[in-house]
């Protein structure tokens, strides 16, 4: 018998996979993280063409192991902003270059089953890449992103997805202490710009990998 939970989540994706296309998105849904990256690597790849490419912190985008494959490609130009050992402002310079690039690979902190995009980020390079700026935008997106509506992404953000970052990137502010947004003042604050895409402009430019699992914060 199939996982009932596995067909559950097929139902709901497909569903969402609909109301993204008619916001203009590209849509494909595969099973793991493996599938998304053979699908950008041998399919979605091929068909753009990038000479330049880049991308946002995301869990999604690492656990698929697209961004090491990217690195090892001879044939690429690479903009890598968390390369290790980057000075602060080399880090920031790259982040800046990456808004130019012909492809940009993303995660997100929310889907709303209205087909949206919902970001909450620290410094904009990501929020500022997925709207603008990049020829193409590929967004990888796990199961466990999909929320009810708009109220319920930014209340999965600030009670989870920020403070959980906030942890993972061991920044000094309260809601690592307590794991509850705090609203704070603190220079470490990574709740600094919203965003909410509700439609790809120009279509297509946004691609969405729906993917049947778990994955990111």
């Amino acid at each position: 018998m199939q996982n009932p939970i596995e067909i559950y989540w097929q139902k709901r994706l497909e569903a969402v996979g609909k109301e993204l296309e008619a916001n203009n998105f590209e849509v494909f849904i595969v099973q793991t993280a493996s599938e998304a990256r053979d699908l950008v690597l041998n399919t979605l790849m091929p068909q753009i063409a990038p000479k330049v490419v880049s991308w946002g912190g995301s869990m999604t985008i690492g656990a698929t192991g697209i961004t090491e494959a990217i690195k090892n490609n001879p044939d690429l130009s690479v903009i890598d902003p968390y390369e290790p050992g980057l000075k602060p402002e080399e880090a920031y310079e790259r982040r800046r270059q990456s808004l130019l690039v012909d492809l940009f690979f993303a995660g997100t902190n929310a889907l709303t089953e209205q087909g949206q995009l919902v970001n909450l980020d620290a410094t904009g390079n990501r929020v500022g890449a997925i709207n603008f700026g990049p020829k193409n935008v590929i967004v990888a997106i796990g199961r466990n992103k999909v929320v009810s509506g708009l109220d319920a992404a930014m209340q999965r953000i600030k009670e989870y997805a920020a403070p959980a970052n906030a942890i993972r990137l061991n920044r000094k502010t309260p809601c690592t202490v307590t794991a509850c947004c705090e609203e704070c003042k603190s220079p470490g604050r990574i709740c600094n710009i919203w965003t909410i895409t509700e439609k790809s402009f120009p279509k297509h430019r946004i691609k969405v990998i729906l993917i049947n699992h778990d994955l990111g914060l």
